[in-house]
């Protein structure tokens, strides 16, 4: 009998500390942008379809970083590949200082664009080269641990961003200062983990995904088929395209809801956001207790079609008992990025990394859904915008119950 694997080695502790705050810092820039989308309204004067391009610039990087984020991360290695995206997460973040003094959107696009390049290139590498530090067969724990403190970024994020964006914000006051000071921080403590890594010296690792032996995780069973050839591989870009794109629209408008619908000020909306995230993170630990006693599709299909009704009930405005499914639709959302990335990959051995590479792309899709949600908010109220993410959890409940299957 084998020896039970460890979880990481001590050589590898001090590395993978490095590399799971970076989980955490991409999970404060994401919901933040979720603030910011509302600060814009106030300061900038802008519809809700208009202030959606906050998240269009951020995850539109996703889709043109991707690729190449992989393949530099392939050529120069893991630790510079970090390296490259928290130079870009900390240069977006300064280019705030020019774009608050112009007071232009379009140049804030731009910053948030290259914050976006930093983010997606952090997170093509930071998931493969966390699996990569100990044994394969405790890969998935590994990311599975750092993917937590991801949602305890998500929940930090709302609150580091209401305390600079609201806290002391004045109806009708147009003053960019504390956007200014709010990214000059994040750009300052991004840099400084930046330069803290560098001087960091990373053990060799080994690719865990690339050792076919009895015990892989992940090993080929059918190396002749191109990669576009295996169907739960194609469908898992599909559906992480759709998964993300309505995580991005309920996220960017859960403060619109929480003020139109529940009379919440911004700073009160905003602390309830930090619940909404903490839902994600019971999610997260709930759904790995259940993955115990359930097969991983057959949760999602679950957890989908739990999502579908929370939505309906959402759009009908009923107020505490909508506002509450609005909360829960976090909880079921939580499963769904890494249990349809490990399905996605099942089965690839070698070819992890490039079926990585296009499910991260995925992530393009909150690039353009917030536009939708925001045109259909401005039209008919932010309640019935909610309507449209029922579409995208079709598609993962078509996914969990069928698409998934791994076929030789």
């Amino acid at each position: 009998m084998s020896q039970k694997a460890k979880f990481t080695d001590q050589k590898f502790l001090v590395t993978l500390i490095f590399v799971t705050s970076l989980f955490m810092c991409w999970g404060i820039a994401i919901t933040m942008a979720d603030v910011l989308n509302k600060h814009f309204q106030n300061v900038l004067s802008l519809t809700r379809s208009q202030s959606a391009f906050v998240q269009f610039a951020i995850f539109g990087a996703y889709f043109v970083m991707g690729i190449p984020a992989g393949l530099f991360m392939k050529r120069f290695g893991y630790k510079n590949g970090v390296l490259l995206g928290l130079s870009l997460f900390a240069l977006g973040s300064f280019l705030f200082v020019p774009a608050a003094s112009t007071a232009s959107f379009g140049f804030f696009g731009v910053a948030l664009f290259i914050v976006g390049c930093g983010l997606s290139t952090l997170e093509t590498v930071a998931h493969p080269f966390i699996a990569s530090l100990g044994d394969q067969r405790t890969s998935d724990q590994r990311i599975n641990f750092a993917q937590s403190f991801n949602a305890v970024g998500a929940m930090l994020g709302p609150q580091i961003g209401s305390y600079f964006l609201f806290r002391n914000h004045i109806a009708g006051n147009k003053d960019l200062g504390p956007v200014t000071t709010l990214y000059i921080a994040i750009g300052v403590v991004i840099a400084l983990i930046a330069i803290s890594f560098a001087m960091v010296k990373v053990p060799a690792t080994t690719d865990p995904h690339a050792i076919a032996d009895e015990e892989a995780v992940n090993v080929d069973t059918a190396p002749a088929k191109k990669l576009i050839d295996h169907k739960h591989f194609v469908w898992a870009v599909i559906s992480q395209f759709f998964n993300v794109a309505a995580q991005a629209g309920t996220w960017a408008f859960f403060i619109n809801y929480g003020h139109e619908k529940m009379g919440f000020s911004d700073v009160t909306a905003t602390s309830y956001m930090t619940v909404f995230m903490g839902m994600m993170l019971i999610g997260r630990f709930a759904g790995t207790f259940l993955m115990r006693i359930i097969a991983p599709n057959k949760l999602l299909a679950a957890f989908a079609l739990g999502n579908i009704v929370m939505c309906i009930i959402v759009a009908q405005g009923f107020g505490w008992p909508s506002f509450i499914a609005l909360l829960m639709i976090n909880f079921f959302f939580s499963i769904m990025f890494p249990t349809i990335f490990s399905l996605g990959i099942k089965n690839l051995g070698t070819r992890t990394q490039q079926a990585s590479s296009f499910i991260s792309m995925g992530v393009a899709g909150g690039a353009f859904f917030p536009f939708l949600m925001g045109k259909v908010a401005d039209s008919a109220g932010v309640a019935n915008a909610y309507y449209l993410p029922i579409i995208c959890y079709v598609v993962i409940l078509f996914f969990g119950a069928r698409f998934y299957k791994v076929k030789n």
